[in-house]
């Protein structure tokens, strides 16, 4: 194995659009491992210790290569996620404006066969009992949310892991 470099290997630019217009960005630089092996004398003649700390500083770097990676994948998808959800965001409000005029239309329904300031009234209630039950609802689904167990007890068992293995 050859020592790891400081040289940063760029990921090419690539075009990414954003709308009707394409813009160039260059994504995080990462450092690289040589993906082909480099025999210098020195290498015949390394100890042990500096071999096993070469593979760490691989081992270090390839790790953060991954999470780099990962990072950039993720963050891609969320942005196109976000930009999907703008449509439903543009049509929930949308269909909100138009509940206006639906309970409009209910209220002069309902003028026919009762006085009009009751027609209004009881559509004025109907929208308070919509607006409680949906609060409601929205209060017992936050109250249920709880902090992630499985993750905390996760990490603290790597965590004890990697300290006996670093204590033996």
């Amino acid at each position: 194995m050859s020592a790891v470099s400081s040289a940063q290997t760029s990921i090419p630019e690539q075009a990414y659009t954003n709308g009707r217009h394409a813009r160039l960005d260059t994504p995080p630089t990462v450092s690289a491992i040589p993906l082909t092996p480099d025999l210098s004398p020195q290498h015949a003649e390394a100890s042990l210790g500096g071999l096993v700390k070469e593979a760490t500083t691989h081992l270090s770097t390839l790790i953060r290569s991954e999470v780099e990676l990962a990072k950039a994948e993720v963050t891609a998808e969320v942005r196109k996620g976000v930009k999907g959800s703008i449509f439903f965001v543009v049509a929930l409000t949308v269909l909100l404006f138009s509940l206006f005029f639906a309970f409009l239309a209910i209220g002069e329904i309902l003028d026919i066969w009762l006085p009009r300031s009751a027609a209004f009234g009881i559509v004025f209630v109907l929208m308070l009992l919509i607006a409680g039950a949906f609060g409601f609802l929205g209060y017992l689904r936050v109250r249920s949310i709880r902090k992630p167990e499985r993750t905390i007890t996760s990490m603290r068992e790597s965590a004890q892991a990697v300290a006996r293995r670093g204590a033996s």
